[in-house]
């Protein structure tokens, strides 16, 4: 088992405007079942701010054809992420790992910063995507190793519901995190 917290950056993959990374942070669980010494199955819960920020909106009020008006704000897309990786330890001691496979993304909130807003109804409630990280265990007694990894998701799955404009809006976040794993009996 295994508990962590790390730093996001985050933004789509395709906007039709520059938008910049989000920078928040992840809290997770993990079980990580041993099938030899050199792999594993890692399933992962993880509370995931996605996002992007500096996007536009449009500001009511004005005609949207004659006399456009937008403001600047953040997007902040809040799910519980569950990763299933297979997990290949490597090095002398095993203490190193890779991990790779699906994620699925359950979208718990959705606002806008400026107005601060529920945006939540313009976007679909489930992503999914693949994951991919690398990372190393500490050991600090037989029982307890901490451990740094670096994780990246891509998205595959549209996350607006009515996407108009042709081009494909998906996820994409990379993460810092620190952790503690404790050996179950």
């Amino acid at each position: 088992m295994g508990f962590n917290a790390g730093l996001n950056s985050s933004n789509a993959t395709t906007t039709y405007y520059s938008a910049e990374r989000s920078i928040s942070l992840n809290l997770g669980a993990s079980a990580d079942y041993y099938l030899s010494d050199s792999w594993s199955l890692k399933l992962k819960l993880i509370y995931d701010r996605k996002g992007w920020d500096n996007d536009l909106i449009q500001v009511s009020g004005f005609d949207p054809i004659e006399f456009p008006a937008y403001e600047r704000t953040n997007v902040n897309l809040n799910y519980i992420t569950v990763p299933l990786m297979a997990n290949w330890h490597f090095g002398s001691k095993k203490n190193w790992y890779l991990n790779f496979g699906p994620y699925i993304g359950f979208l718990m909130n959705a606002k806008e910063t400026r107005l601060d807003t529920d945006i939540k109804k313009e976007f679909n409630t489930v992503d999914g995507g693949l994951s991919l990280g690398i990372g190393v265990k500490i050991p600090v007694s037989d029982k307890l190793k901490l451990f740094i990894e670096y994780e990246v998701q891509g998205g595959m799955a549209e996350i607006y519901k009515n996407n108009e404009e042709g081009d494909k809006n998906m996820n994409i976040r990379s993460s810092f995190n620190f952790g503690i794993n404790f050996l179950l009996d």
